[in-house]
C-alpha cells in the first residue's frame, strides 16, 4: 500500500531523514521507533504532504532551503509531488502530535468537521464508528472539547482522523503525555483501525506500549535505520531492552 524509498530530507544544512525505506500493507500496523530529533514526525509529515508544502511556501519566501530525495507511492502510484488535500483524496490521513482540537465546540462538532468533505451517511456511518472505537467518548459527546482531559482529546483527535475515512492513518506520538491507562485504550484502538482493514503507521518514543501490537517496526536515530524486524523481535532485541525498557 505505501512504499517509502531511499527518503532524504534536508532542513538548511540538518539531516532530517536519511536514505530511510518502509513499507506499510493494507491492514497493518508499523511502528517507527527513535527518540526526539531522530526523524519520525518529518518522515510522517513527508508522507502526508506537508513537507512538501512547507518546502514550496519557503521558496516562494526565500526563507528555509529544504531538500527532498527519494520516492513514495501509495497503492501504486508514485505520489511524492502531490500536494497535502491530494493525499488525503487518497486516503492519507495524519493525525499529528498533539492535534489541536476546536475548545468550543462539542466533541461531537469536532468530529463531525474531521468528515467535512463527506457525505451525511458517511459521516452518521463515521461517528458510529468512533463511539464504538472510543466508548468513553460516547457520554461527552455534547460536552466542550476544551474541557477534556489530555487523554480524552487524544481520542477526539485520532476521531476527527477517522471521520475522514483515511485508508493510511499515521499517528504521530499518540501516546505522549498520557497515563498507562489512557495509552492502553490508545494502542487497543490502533491494533482495532489495522484490524478493519485501514493501514497504520505510528511513530512513537514510547515503543513498550506499541511494540506488541505491530506486525513490523522501525527504529531510527538520526534519520537513519538502525533496526528493523517484527514487533516480536524488537521487543526481545537487547539493544531496544536497554534502550527503551531500561533492561
Amino acid at each position: 500500500m505505501l512504499e517509502v524509498e531511499h527518503l532524504v530530507v534536508f532542513y538548511e544544512n540538518a539531516l532530517a531523514v536519511n536514505d530511510l525505506s518502509l513499507t506499510v500493507g493494507k491492514g497493518q500496523v508499523v511502528g517507527v521507533f527513535g527518540s526526539n530529533s531522530a526523524g519520525k514526525t518529518t518522515l510522517l509529515n513527508t508522507v502526508a504532504g506537508l513537507t512538501r508544502h512547507l518546502q514550496a511556501r519557503e521558496r516562494r519566501r526565500g526563507g528555509m532551503r529544504i531538500t527532498l530525495g527519494g520516492r513514495i507511492r501509495f497503492e501504486g502510484e508514485e505520489i511524492s509531488a502531490l500536494p497535502p488535500r491530494a493525499r488525503v483524496d487518497r486516503g492519507i490521513v495524519l493525525c499529528r502530535e498533539r492535534h489541536p482540537v476546536f475548545a468550543e465546540s462539542s466533541v461531537e462538532e469536532n468530529l463531525r468537521l474531521g468528515g467535512y468533505r463527506r457525505s451525511q451517511r458517511e459521516v452518521r456511518e463515521g461517528l458510529d464508528r468512533v463511539w464504538e472505537l472510543f466508548t468513553a467518548l460516547l457520554p461527552l459527546r455534547r460536552q466542550k472539547a476544551g474541557m477534556l482531559s489530555g487523554g480524552e482529546k487524544e481520542m477526539v483527535a485520532i476521531g476527527m482522523a477517522l471521520m475522514a475515512r483515511p485508508r493510511l492513518l499515521l499517528l504521530d506520538e499518540p501516546l505522549l503525555g498520557l497515563s498507562p491507562r489512557i495509552q492502553a485504550e490508545v494502542v487497543r484502538a490502533a491494533r482495532e483501525i489495522g484490524r478493519r482493514g485501514t493501514a497504520v503507521l505510528i511513530a512513537e518514543q514510547y515503543a513498550r506500549p506499541v511494540l506488541p501490537i505491530v506486525d513490523r517496526a522501525t527504529v531510527i536515530e538520526n534519520g537513519s535505520e538502525v533496526l528493523t524486524g517484527s514487533g516480536r523481535e524488537l521487543l526481545d532485541h537487547p539493544e531496544v531492552r536497554a534502550a527503551y525498557f531500561g533492561v
